[in-house]
């Protein structure tokens, strides 16, 4: 489904998010693939939290397209855990996005840009892969949930985003929603869960979190950065590729 007037997404996101703002996660997909089909695409980083969505959407259609980002700084555990999941969950279009040569032969030779701009790191490793795969859709499913809280808190169903529309069908629900899906389907949890994980992204950049602490204190521990900006809104004008977490 194609929008030709600039002024529709934003419009069409209002009412989308007016309609599925109470909506089951699963109400919200089946509503998103039937708008979108072909060209909407669930991103995923077949992390801690990440099988619940992506079974919900293995429910909607095998098929869905699944954009994961492979910044080449993962666990090996999460590669594992990505094939293993993927399998297990018959989703058979599961695109693995990595960071162009030229940009990280420019921006990071050594692979250690993150020790010095941690922010330039996850702008060439997940913002320009990101922006460039999602220039063939015009819907997309992420997995942030309020809970998570930060700028998360007011996180609502479907927004508009870079003039395409963002789902974010997990928005409403708890923790202890999470577990109880898990625990209804059966879902394999992540290998780094039981080694004090609750959130996992790349190496040098996700550690174990203590008990009580916030779901997302393992990463970029210590400092101020909570999104890697792939959810970071965009200055007015800002071509999608440039970026604006940087």
């Amino acid at each position: 489904m194609a929008y030709d007037q600039t002024d529709a997404v934003p419009s069409l996101a209002a009412r989308l998010d007016a309609e599925l703002r109470d909506a089951h996660p699963l109400a919200v997909l089946t509503r998103a693939y039937e708008t979108f089909g072909d060209s909407l695409a669930l991103v995923s980083s077949f992390g801690a939290e990440s099988a619940v969505l992506l079974h919900l959407a293995a429910r909607v259609s095998p098929d869905i397209s699944v954009l994961f980002l492979d910044t080449g700084m993962l666990f090996g555990q999460t590669l594992d855990y990505r094939r293993q999941l993927a399998t297990r969950l018959g989703l058979t279009d599961v695109r693995d996005l990595r960071p162009a040569f030229a940009d990280l032969a420019v921006k990071d030779p050594r692979s250690d840009l993150w020790r010095t701009d941690i922010d330039g790191c996850c702008h060439i490793r997940k913002v320009l892969p990101l922006d460039r795969a999602l220039t063939g859709f015009e819907g997309w499913i992420t997995g942030r949930k309020r809970f998570h809280g930060g700028d998360r808190l007011t996180l609502p169903v479907v927004e508009e985003a870079e003039g395409k529309i963002k789902f974010n069908p997990l928005a409403n629900w708890s923790r202890a929603e999470l577990d109880a899906y898990v625990i209804e389907h059966d879902l394999p949890a992540h290998p780094l869960v039981a080694q004090g994980f609750p959130s996992v992204g790349c190496w040098p950049c996700t550690k174990p979190a203590e008990d009580g602490d916030d779901v997302r204190a393992g990463r970029w521990a210590g400092q101020e950065k909570t999104e890697c900006g792939i959810h970071v809104a965009r200055a007015p004008g800002l071509a999608p590729n440039v970026g604006g977490d940087i």
